[in-house]
């Protein structure tokens, strides 16, 4: 059974890395996104409001820039799939799913803004350092139910173990997004834009 789960949890590691992460640019951005979730892990305990302000405005942001901007939407002639097949299979969020997500994030702000209680789940108040403090706990809870909308979505779809594996593949990400990426501004630097991807793959190559 745990011999499953890490072959499952490699092959997703795997897809992930060889239908989406071709640009350095975008292994790069990823690299900064992954160091600074790993901060955001230790101060949540400390000061879920930085927590949610550094993972969302730094570690998101430059994450999602590097996926919408950079990386390439065409052919892939490395793997023979289509963007538009990529984005079909994607286990977790393809780009459609990425803007929801992130245009409920965008409009949260302006929405405590205009109703500072949140319908009664917050004490009502103009306060700025309130303000904050809310937006920081909304946005913990944004993140934490995207997580959870998604696996239980694959469960339901797929079954239990993609789910499962998916969850524990995203919360992990940072840890083996560094491990991976960590040459790709060295690569960048020597003028190397995408990556050549090698055939050799952990565990199997296999669609996500």
């Amino acid at each position: 059974m745990l011999h499953d789960l890490r072959t499952a949890l490699a092959i997703q590691r795997w897809d992930d890395h060889r239908f989406y992460h071709h640009s350095r640019i975008n292994q790069s951005l990823h690299l900064l996104s992954a160091v600074t979730f790993l901060v955001t892990y230790v101060i949540v305990f400390f000061s879920p409001l930085w927590a949610a302000l550094i993972g969302w405005l730094i570690a998101m942001v430059s994450r999602q820039i590097g996926h919408f901007y950079f990386e390439p939407k065409g052919y892939d002639r490395v793997n023979q799939v289509s963007h538009a097949d990529k984005e079909r299979i994607k286990v977790g969020y393809n780009l459609r799913r990425k803007v929801v997500l992130l245009s409920v994030w965008a409009l949260s702000p302006v929405i405590l803004w205009m109703n500072p209680s949140l319908w009664g789940l917050f004490p009502a108040t103009t306060a700025r350092a309130e303000y904050l403090n809310h937006l920081g706990q909304l946005w913990l809870a944004i993140g934490c139910a995207a997580l959870l909308v998604r696996t239980m979505q694959l469960c339901w779809c797929r079954d239990v173990q993609t789910g499962l594996v998916w969850l524990a593949k995203i919360v992990t990400d940072p840890f083996h997004d560094i491990m991976l990426y960590h040459r790709a501004p060295l690569y960048l630097l020597r003028g190397e834009l995408i990556d050549p991807m090698g055939a050799d793959a952990p565990g199997r190559a296999a669609s996500p």
